[in-house]
């Protein structure tokens, strides 16, 4: 069901306040799957997934079972790494720590911006 001019309208404006608001908050919501995995990271977990496979068929042809073994837990290590997202740099223990309270205090504002905005809409109606 799509939705009216003015819900629309609503989700704009709710999306340029979170954009200015929280901006790296609303890039890391707003980033489409494309973005988010690394071609990087793909093409290096192909590798080794085909690396694993060849050491699995190795394993098998010569009848080591731990060879096989060995192959097949290199191929998950490759899978994992193709498809695990980019990281972003700078996301350290003493930034976390940092960025949750004032995440907190952001959303704390932010909620508190829209429940007032919600309330003169409720008014104007």
């Amino acid at each position: 069901m799509p939705l009216s001019e003015h819900e629309q309208r609503l989700l704009d404006q709710l999306e340029q306040q979170l954009h200015a608001e929280d901006p790296k908050f609303a890039n890391a919501l707003s980033s489409s799957p494309a973005r988010s995995m690394s071609t990087r990271n793909i093409v290096i977990g192909v590798l080794v997934m085909i690396v694993g496979l060849l050491i699995l068929l190795g394993g098998v042809a010569t009848h080591l079972i731990l060879v096989g073994v060995l192959g097949f837990l290199i191929m998950g290590a490759g899978v994992y790494v193709a498809v695990s997202k980019a990281k972003s740099s700078g996301a350290g223990p003493a930034a976390s720590k940092d960025g949750v309270k004032s995440a907190a205090k952001q959303k704390s504002g932010f909620m508190s911006n829209l429940e007032e905005k919600w309330d003169e809409r409720r008014r104007e109606q």
